[in-house]
Parts: structure tokens; C-alpha cells; sequence
């Protein structure tokens, strides 16, 4: 569904993150993308998918891998008036992960779940 806010068009975009935080730039620039389009008012929702669940999970330590742990970051997304963060079930299952390893709070769906909130996207962006 679309509203007009100041002559513009609300889309929804989900942005789906599915790779490991550290070792690409992926994880980093969806996050930049996210911020950005949180600017422009538009509705957002972030999905943590196979090794993107990593990515908001507690206790990073990348002093090893020469990395700025960004993490933290995901923790200012509210402020921003970023809420929607779903994680699929099945991917922290797969991984020995639970709902309390993760930074920030999200809703936990099934995949099924998860294709149908996608199916009722405008946009989706996939990392």
C-alpha cells in the first residue's frame, strides 16, 4: 500500500541480509542503505536470513580479523524509526542460535512466513 507523504511515494522495502558481517562489504552497505532510506521516509524492514543472522548477534569480537565491530549500530536503527527486523526460524535453528543471542529486538517468523512478508514488498534488496 502506498501514501503520499509530501509528494512522494511510501514504498516498502525489505532489505534481506544473508551473509556472514566480516570478509565482504555486504553487511556493512546494506546497513548504509537501510539509514538512507529511513531519511527518505520510507517503510522499512530489515531480514536476517542464513549467515546474516551473524550479523546481529552478541558478542562480536573482530579485533582479530582487523575489522571495526559495526554491530552496535543495529542497536541506533530504532532511533531511526527502523522496528521491522524479522529473523527466519529455521535459519537460527540451523546455526544453534536463539532469539536471546541477538543484539536487537526482532520478530522470529518461519520461512513461510518470510516469503509471504516478502511477496507483500515493493522493493526488496538482497545481500
Amino acid at each position: 500500500m502506498e501514501e503520499d507523504f509530501e509528494g512522494g511515494i511510501v514504498k516498502k522495502f525489505m532489505y534481506v541480509n544473508r551473509k556472514a558481517p566480516y570478509g565482504t562489504v555486504y553487511a556493512l552497505e546494506v546497513l548504509e542503505m537501510v539509514l538512507i532510506s529511513a531519511a527518505f521516509d520510507q517503510d522499512v524492514h530489515v531480514a536476517f536470513l542464513d549467515d546474516g543472522i551473524y550479523q546481529i548477534k552478541k558478542g562480536q569480537d573482530t579485533k582479530e580479523l582487523g575489522h571495526k565491530n559495526f554491530s552496535p549500530t543495529y542497536r541506533a536503527l530504532e532511533g531511526y524509526d527502523i522496528e521491522k527486523l524479522y529473523v527466519e526460524q529455521e535459519s537460527l535453528d540451523e546455526r544453534g542460535l536463539t532469539e536471546a543471542d541477538l543484539l536487537v529486538p526482532v520478530e522470529v517468523i518461519s520461512r513461510a512466513e518470510m516469503a509471504k512478508l516478502m511477496g507483500e514488498m515493493d522493493v526488496i534488496l538482497t545481500a
